[in-house]
């Protein structure tokens, strides 16, 4: 299959070519030219399939043209080393539990899978590949772990100094080996701009092999889709054939994208709901019908603090009018002051720990259920990170530390490796010169 530019200023390319280059060259995003179907046969069963029988499904009726079947197979197999059960509070709200790969965040599942494939991919007697990645938490931590150790790959991860927990800098700003660790002096919104730079720089590119690995890569954006499956399936068996709705934690709005994915591919998703902080741009365009990106703002579900989300382009793309996008998307935003007081109701009520990115997802599924839900409709919220990675505002929350999970205790004691920088182009350019020399 052919993959275009949503700008569609350049040629279409193959998935290979899609992966290995992360971005097309008119700054546009990857997109499938099809969505091919799944069978009636294949849904029907998804309530009886293993999480990797349900995943394998999807990745060959998307991707059976461009990979062999055994190593695709291999790359699934490989992705999937742990479960995405979901968690019923009530019998109309579920929480789809993303955290319990190594990083604890759902990222892993895209970072696990991009870099089996690229290393499948990658000519070996090609010059290194050297991945780009901004990160205003998770990304960094399940990319620098998805890719430690892989020959010639390296990763370079650009985050922003002081807007990460603690916990989550140590995730990937200790590892060393085939990963760098850059603390820009500045937001999320600076590292991604530099990142886009580097990729449109062509001293640059002439110099480096640069791919990306945030969900603008569209390696890291479908295997996303195997857990809309997978719950899809799980809503099912429990609950039989009634309105299943996701509600999405957003930021940039790959993992939505990924569920959109899925439903355009013929997945029964009845809509998604788009939860944000105070960081609202998406809501606001589904509410007004204008699309205003901003410099973003800090909050403590930070890994939602996205001003000008890169996946939109490839919704505005998916849904080609306002109308029709909010045929299919609802959008909510809250305040810092609401997300707490729903981590302390959800611990209240239901004796469940959720971190404030999952609580914005409560919230908006408890909106959405007054103001538009069917009577008998089921909201699947994604619990996109362990509470742990936010374990200091669950404990001024709810008053309790959760417990870092034992194999990740080590980390806490690692020395910081990250090297700091301006959010400035041409010394970051500078640094990607020597650091990486042909």
């Amino acid at each position: 299959m052919q993959y275009y530019s949503t700008k569609r200023q350049t040629s279409p390319v193959s998935f290979g070519e899609a992966v290995l280059k992360g971005l097309p060259e008119d700054n546009g995003l990857f997109m499938p030219e099809r969505f091919p179907q799944l069978t009636r046969a294949f849904v029907r069963a998804l309530p009886q399939l293993s999480f990797e029988d349900a995943a394998l499904g999807f990745a060959q009726t998307l991707l059976g043209e461009d990979l062999p079947a055994n190593v695709l197979h291999d790359i699934v197999r490989k992705t999937l080393g742990f479960d995405a059960p979901v968690v019923w509070l009530t019998s109309q709200t579920g929480v789809l539990e993303l955290f319990h790969g190594p990083t604890l965040a759902f990222k892993d599942f895209g970072a696990r899978f991009m870099a089996q494939t690229m290393s499948y991919l990658l000519p070996k007697e090609d010059k290194p590949l050297h991945i780009l990645v901004a990160t205003s938490g998770d990304t960094g931590s399940a990319v620098a772990h998805g890719f430690l150790g892989i020959p010639h790959i390296t990763v370079a991860v650009l985050y922003p100094k002081g807007k990460v927990s603690p916990f989550q800098e140590r995730q990937f700003a200790t590892l060393g080996q085939n990963i760098t660790a850059i603390e820009i002096d500045g937001t999320f919104d600076d590292c991604q701009s530099l990142v886009k730079q580097a990729f449109l720089d062509k001293e640059l590119n002439q110099h480096l092999r640069l791919s990306s690995a945030n969900s603008i890569n569209i390696s890291r954006l479908i295997p996303q889709a195997f857990y809309y499956v997978y719950a899809y399936g799980q809503a099912v068996r429990k609950h039989g054939n009634k309105p299943v709705y996701f509600v999405v934690p957003s930021g940039n709005f790959g993992n939505l994208t990924a569920g959109v994915f899925a439903q355009q591919m013929g997945l029964p998703v009845a809509g998604f709901i788009a939860a944000t902080n105070a960081n609202d741009v998406v809501p606001a365009y589904l509410q007004t019908g204008k699309y205003l990106p901003r410099p973003s703002v800090a909050t403590i579900s930070n890994a939602m603090d996205v001003g000008n989300p890169s996946n939109f382009a490839r919704l505005a793309d998916l849904f080609p009018s306002w109308e029709q996008m909010r045929k299919q998307l609802y959008g909510y935003a809250f305040s810092d002051e609401a997300t707490r007081a729903a981590m302390r109701e959800i611990k209240h009520q239901y004796n469940y720990i959720i971190d404030p990115h999952g609580a914005v997802g409560y919230l908006a599924w408890k909106q959405f259920q007054r103001e538009h839900a069917p009577a008998d409709a089921i909201g699947i919220v994604l619990e996109t990170a362990h509470p742990v990675k936010f374990g200091e505002v669950v404990a001024e929350t709810l008053g309790e530390a959760p417990a870092v999970p034992e194999r990740l205790q080590h980390l806490l004691h690692m020395p910081k490796l990250s090297v700091p920088l301006p959010k400035d182009f041409a010394a970051f350019k500078a640094f990607l010169m020597q650091h990486y020399p042909c």
